[in-house]
């Protein structure tokens, strides 16, 4: 069972990091030192965007679940 969170952990912490970096800049900041400030043509659609916000909420909830189930394995033994 800690073997399988341990690797849930791992790819849903991979797959976050590509999902926040898929979302649109929407101010200055970090994102505009690395170009995120220039107008995309592949970030105009607004149910994409939806979408995207939504997948990344999921994979934050398994996340978040990942990281309580190995603190309980951990504690527990």
């Amino acid at each position: 069972m800690n073997l399988i969170l341990q690797i849930g952990l791992i790819l849903t912490s991979v797959l976050l990091v590509l999902l926040v970096l898929l979302h649109r800049a929407k101010g200055g900041g970090l994102s505009s030192l690395f170009g995120g400030g220039m107008q995309s043509s592949l970030s105009g659609s607004s149910v994409a965007e939806k979408n995207l916000d939504r997948i990344t909420i999921v994979v934050i909830a398994v996340w978040i679940i990942c990281i309580i189930g190995t603190g309980l394995l951990i504690k527990i033994g």
